[in-house]
């Protein structure tokens, strides 16, 4: 899909150019107010730009020179919301079901397509209630099966885990995850979580003010922001590498970590802690089970009561945050070689999509 648009609004105007291939997940991240939505809207023919082209395929859904403005309901759009906004009337069969029956698939066909997808999302069981027997969490698997089920072209995903409970997030995350890497069309998901990014999405473009600040992969993007927004979201570690009977392997060397979401051995991960996690060392420590990881400095960056020692290692930018009179009492310097310190238990392994990097 290819995508260059304009919408004004009196007091807001939306600019944004990007592309997205087939099989691949663009996260679109950005605080409140700044167009995400907005984008989607004109993306789903929800909203008509002053001026721009949407493609996909080589059709054009939109452009506004040749007068070309393909109703939603044509364009073969899937979206899965904050909300699940399942038909309250029908049984998560049914719901699912719609889709298909709507694009004139004969009942039986409808039902079976219906049963499959919510196979896929593990609540086959559930198949025969209505939306209010369903917890959050199940009610969101059944949306998100309701979405694939359409065979939609371009798939969109409008904070999906925004309005489920900390218990439930994680498996949802887990699921899209095993789902979207198995999809062969184009994705487009909004979110304000840097984590939704870096376990779902290939490509990470952000938007301020209407405008994208910046784009492309997502390692890249977060390993070397542009923007203090981009900086301030990445402000988790996250150290790529490929899942482990014990955590994740990294060069020649294994970090550890709880497992926050269901991963296979050899497939794509991502230690992540938080920069407040980690200790700076000289000499690599000894004694209870820690995860040690040999940096090169950086940049040292004042920062209120702290000071956040950045640190580099293979390819992989990595922050810690210590006192000044940690910094004084280690006489860190730029260049020099120490030690990025983090128990295990502060650590989390998540599956990646599209590779991720520190803070």
């Amino acid at each position: 899909m290819r995508a260059d648009i304009e919408f004004r609004r009196p007091d807001f105007t939306l600019r944004a150019e990007f592309e997205v291939a087939p099989g691949e997940v663009l996260a679109v991240l950005g605080p409140n107010g700044a167009g995400k939505s907005t984008l989607l809207s004109v993306l789903a023919g929800q909203l008509a730009p002053h001026r721009g082209r949407v493609e996909l395929d080589g059709t054009a859904w939109l452009d506004t020179e040749r007068g070309i403005n393909v109703a939603t309901h044509r364009r073969g759009v899937g979206l899965l919301a904050q909300n699940a906004l399942l038909f309250p009337n029908l049984t998560a069969l049914e719901n699912v079901a719609f889709g298909p029956r709507a694009a004139g698939v004969r009942k039986a066909e409808a039902r079976e397509t219906a049963g499959r997808w919510l196979s896929e999302v593990d609540v086959a069981e559930l198949a025969a209630r209505r939306p209010g027997q369903l917890s959050g969490g199940q009610a969101q698997r059944v949306a998100l099966a309701r979405a694939l089920a359409a065979n939609p072209q371009l798939l969109l995903l409008d904070e999906p885990l925004a309005a489920l409970d900390v218990d439930a997030a994680p498996a949802m995350r887990g699921l899209l995850h095993q789902v979207l890497r198995r999809q062969e069309k184009p994705t487009v998901l909004v979110t304000h979580d840097v984590l939704d990014a870096v376990v779902l999405a290939d490509r990470l473009l952000v938007m301020l003010d209407g405008c994208v600040v910046e784009q492309g992969l997502t390692r890249e993007v977060l390993a070397r922001p542009k923007e203090a927004f981009t900086a301030r979201v990445a402000g988790l570690n996250l150290v790529p590498g490929v899942a482990a009977a014990d955590g994740v392997s990294f060069g020649d060397s294994t970090i550890s970590g709880r497992i926050a979401e269901e991963l296979e051995q050899g497939e794509a991960a991502a230690a992540v802690f938080a920069p407040s996690a980690v200790a700076v060392h000289r000499e690599r420590p000894h004694g209870s089970p820690r995860n040690a990881i040999p940096v090169r400095l950086a940049a040292l960056e004042p920062r209120g009561d702290v000071v956040r020692v950045r640190g580099v290692v293979r390819d992989c930018s990595l922050a810690a945050d210590v006192t000044p009179a940690a910094v004084a009492d280690l006489r860190l310097t730029p260049d020099d070689e120490v030690w990025f310190v983090v128990k295990a238990a502060e650590v989390a392994i998540h599956p990646t999509s599209g590779g991720s990097s520190g803070a």
